[in-house]
């Protein structure tokens, strides 16, 4: 279904383009993004949505309160049919999964394993299917498929097409390591949200993309944060006087906000 609507004509993506939402849902074409302020663009397009009740045919406007409150937008039925129900279908089942999660990292930092049950109620989930153009030609170092950067959530699941190496990701030694698509696995990055909720204790994952693979490649990450009205305020025990405070206290939403704000210049 990505590669059904990213083939349709520019006008007709650009009646969804995210520009026109306050809460950044729809399409953002090429290079309309910079997610590295030291680059010129990211060469992907995108189309982004979030969490909407499955037993009804509109958006439980519960479930996305706060600042980054309002519905999904979708292209037409007339323009691709089934496209809403399916990726939704896939979207599910990753928030299913994501879930699944909250109670190892709870564990990990020592923590009852319910500790993030009450913070993640309403499903504060972005998810973006992606197409990255393969790069020919000559090569303008900033302007790759997408710029270095963190996730701005707790932790991101990414589904890579299989068989085309584009993710790289920043390790401890400073540089740059491919992480190819691995058949029957999904890559997870940890995120912002839980850099501050944690004081630094878990490390957002530097990562960036580059497509030279001379094919079109897709992708589909899920960014899975805390609800948007949660206050990202460090756990008392990642706190000390050899670990101070690193961080402002923010709302999860309005953190996700100014981030979309400053990468789409919104």
């Amino acid at each position: 279904m990505a590669k059904r609507f990213f083939a349709l004509p520019t006008e007709t993506k650009m009646e969804i383009e995210i520009r026109k939402t306050p809460n950044f849902k729809g399409y953002s074409p090429l290079l309309s993004g910079n997610n590295d302020p030291m680059g010129a663009g990211d060469l992907q397009e995108g189309f982004e949505f979030g969490w909407e009740n499955p037993n009804v045919n509109k958006n439980d406007a519960a479930d996305a309160s706060g600042v980054m409150a309002g519905a999904n937008v979708w292209p037409s039925e007339a323009h691709l049919p089934g496209f809403r129900e399916k990726v939704l279908r896939y979207y599910y089942a990753s928030v299913t999964l994501g879930k699944s999660l909250f109670p190892l990292f709870a564990l990990a930092l020592d923590l009852p394993e319910t500790f993030f049950a009450d913070k993640t109620q309403h499903s504060a989930a972005l998810m973006k299917l992606l197409h990255y153009p393969p790069q020919t030609g000559s090569i303008d170092e900033r302007v790759i498929g997408i710029g270095a950067h963190t996730d701005w959530e707790c932790f991101t699941i990414l589904w890579q097409e299989p068989g085309i190496q584009a993710l790289q990701v920043l390790n401890s030694e400073k540089k740059w390591i491919n992480a190819p698509p691995i058949p029957g696995t999904l890559v997870i990055n940890l995120g912002d949200q839980f850099a501050r909720w944690t004081n630094d204790i878990f490390k957002s994952t530097v990562h960036r993309a580059i497509n030279r693979s001379g094919v079109r490649r897709y992708s589909i990450p899920l960014f899975f944060g805390t609800d948007y009205n949660v206050e990202l305020e460090p756990m008392p025990s990642c706190v000390s006087a050899d670990r101070p405070l690193k961080y402002e206290i923010i709302t999860a939403g309005e953190y996700v906000k100014a981030r979309l704000q400053a990468t789409y210049n919104h």
